[in-house]
Parts: C-alpha cells; structure tokens; sequence
C-alpha cells in the first residue's frame, strides 16, 4: 500500500498548479492522471499557443450559481499573482492584443514541459494512464486504481469536467464528488458551436464575415456578441457564437425556442445602410440583382439574402424603396433559428459542476468532507473566452495546495 500527504486526481493546470504548490511546502504529493499525458487541453489552448490568464481579470467575467464564491477565490489572485507562479517554474509570459498572456514561446507545449519539470523537482510523484476504480473515506482516503492502493488523509479533486472527452474531460470527478454527498448542478456545454437547420446554410458553409449576433429565446431578447461569425454546414461557428453559447446552452435545456438574429453590417446604421443601397442604384442597369449584392456581401449570403426575403426584382433597375428597406432589414436581422450546440464533445468548457457553496473558496477544501479538495473546471464556475477559464484552474489549484 501506497501512502502520500496529499492525491492529487487530474493532471491539467488545476493539478499540476495544486501539486507544485503543495510539495514546495514539503507534502508527499502523489498526481494520478488517466491519460498517457499531463495538461492536454494546455496544448490545444489559444490555438496551441496556450491562452493562460487575461489582464483583465474581473469576477464578472466569471459564471456561477454562486457570485461570491468567485470573488471570493480571485481576491488577491489576480494577473501579477499568476505572473509569480509561472516567473517561479521559469516562464516568460508576453500580453497578447485583448489582454490574453501567453508563454513567450507561444507553444503550449512549453508550459505543460516546465509545469511538469517543477512538479518533479519540488518531489510529485506523477503516475500516468492510472484510472481510479473507486475512492473510500475513513480516517484516510483510499483510492484503488491499476491493482494498487494509495492513501492519504487529503485528496484534491482536480479532474476538470464533462466538456472535451477527446482531451481527457470526463464526468468521473461528479461522480466521486457527489459519491461524498456533495451536490451536482447540470453540466451544459459552453464555448461552443451552435447548430442550425436553417436550409440556406449548407449552400453559405465555409463564408466567415464580422458582425453580431443577437440572441433571442422565446422572443425575448437576451444578449449580443459582436466578433467573427462562421457559417458552417451544421449551423454556426466564430468568436461571437462561442461568445454567446453558453446562455443559448442554458436557454435550450430550459426547451425554449432560441433564434439568433444576425447583423451582417454592424458598423452602418439602418439609415447608412439604406443611403449606400440607395446610392449604388441605377435605375437603368441590367445589371442582375446578385450581381449588384455582390458588390457589398459575399456571392453566397447575397443569394441567401434574395431567398430569404423572396425579393421579386431580377435586375438592378427592379428595385424600388421598398424592396431596398427589405434588404436592409434583411442585412441587419437575418434570422437563424438554433436546434442544438455540437455538445460537449466540441465544447471548450462546460457550465454546471460541484455546488460551490459546499466549498471553503479560501482554502478550496470541502465543508462536508474533513480533507477533501476541489480546484478547477469540476467546480460550478466557468468563465469567458481569453483566458479566464485557466486563471480560474492556476488559482484555485494554488489555493488547494496552500489549502
């Protein structure tokens, strides 16, 4: 039988945080990772150049059921804080155009290499490809995993949550969790790509542009992002749909009709809109109508556009004001009823986790449990695109460890 001050279950960024952490201070650290390798989503993060925090670090930029849990845990831990971690293993971080840090390198195989360095040097055992079969509490904790037994009389888990399965997301941590009795609001993915059924998609697949989208569920106006929006054969893509998914996620469990309602020319007005279709038209040109579009909008959504709004002028000389305030409205609302997301298979994060309130946010450690830990995406927090989502990992995973 195995014994350690402290197991560690999950070697992603929480984990590995935690687990420096904790042996710097001198504990018997053991870390149990179930994949042939450590920080895996690490490497894909920030397109593999591995998005680690923001400078922006606000508690709004974060989700839960529980606010204050949030702020609770980011008090005192903000972007200076993470630089110190990481100044400590040896990585230099440079600051990316909307407050994103990244490695100076850009690889995310950097910060995985020295995180895993300063895990072996502080004295971590790190034990890979290892799966728990089960975890028993009494006066230790025992895990029984790859015919061997390891105690000790605190546990951390860090074992991050539904969304990626392809990266090692997995819902194993719930499980353990609530197997202590503690409490699981529902996962819904998060960071994810939105699916349409809309026909005329299929033939704009592939057409990337930059506008906004606006969510509506039931009617009701909900929110709006503006950034890329990608349209795809299965539905929507780009920075603004990942923006918004999570509240269509939530939205769509709840059965409600989402649409979002696109504004293909964020930056004209109504009125700047119409005065430049105006403008363009000459009321003697044979010119075709999806021509004359093409001349301010992508071939493909040009003819979408014709579609959708049925326009019956065949030729630039055709249109008539009214006509030309159908399009506008078109080019500014063109409607995109939502079925579904691509689920958690594609998603980056995932919404839900273990109720934070049964959660000491100083120290990490559980209020039901004497011992237990909880640090990363496993808890119910989730934050926006550019790095939150890791800050949230470093800093509750060093707040485990100091815990």
């Amino acid at each position: 039988m195995k014994k350690a001050d402290m197991i560690i279950i999950g070697g992603g960024a929480a984990g590995l945080s935690a687990a420096i952490t904790a042996a710097r201070k001198g504990h018997r650290v053991l870390l149990i990772e179930r994949t042939k390798r450590l920080g895996k989503k690490l490497l894909v993060s920030g397109n593999g150049r591995c998005n680690l925090s923001n400078r922006l670090i606000e508690s709004h930029r974060f989700h839960s059921d529980n606010p204050p849990f949030v702020k609770a845990v980011l008090e005192g831990y903000g972007m200076e804080k993470i630089r110190e971690f990481f100044d400590s293993i040896g990585l230099e971080i440079v600051e990316g155009k909307a407050g994103q840090l990244f490695p100076m390198s850009l690889q995310g195989v950097s910060v995985v290499e020295l995180l895993e360095f300063a895990a072996r040097e502080a004295g971590v055992e790190i034990c890979l490809e290892y799966t728990v079969e089960s975890i028993t509490y009494g006066k230790y904790f025992t895990v029984v995993g790859n015919g061997e037994t390891v105690t000790a009389p605190r546990l951390l888990l860090a074992t991050g949550s539904v969304a990626a399965p392809r990266l090692g997301g997995s819902e194993s941590g719930y499980g353990f969790a609530v197997s202590f009795g503690h409490t699981l609001l529902p996962p819904r993915p998060a960071l994810v790509q939105l699916r349409s059924e809309a026909p005329w998609l299929k033939a704009c697949s592939g057409v990337k542009i930059a506008g906004t989208a606006r969510f509506y569920a039931n009617g009701e106006y909900i929110t709006e992002k503006q950034g890329d929006l990608l349209f795809t054969d299965y539905g929507i893509s780009g920075l603004a749909i990942l923006d918004l998914s999570r509240d269509v996620s939530i939205r769509l469990a709840e059965h409600a009709y989402c649409e979002l309602r696109l504004d293909l020319f964020p930056d004209h007005s109504r009125e700047k809109l119409t005065h430049l279709l105006m403008r363009r038209v000459s009321p003697h040109s044979r010119k075709p109508l999806l021509l004359w579009l093409e001349g301010i909008l992508h071939k493909k959504l040009a003819r979408a556009l014709i579609d959708h709004t049925r326009c019956r002028a065949r030729t630039e000389a055709d249109l008539t004001r009214k006509s030309i305030h159908t399009l506008v409205h078109t080019l500014k609302n063109l409607p995109l009823p939502i079925t579904d997301t691509r689920g958690f298979e594609h998603a980056e994060v995932a919404t839900g986790g273990i109720d934070t309130r049964e959660v000491d946010p100083v120290t990490m450690g559980s209020r039901l449990v004497p011992g237990l830990y909880f640090a990363g995406e496993i808890l119910d927090v989730d934050g926006d695109r550019g790095g939150f989502n890791l800050h949230f990992a470093w800093v509750s995973g060093i707040r485990a460890g100091k815990g």
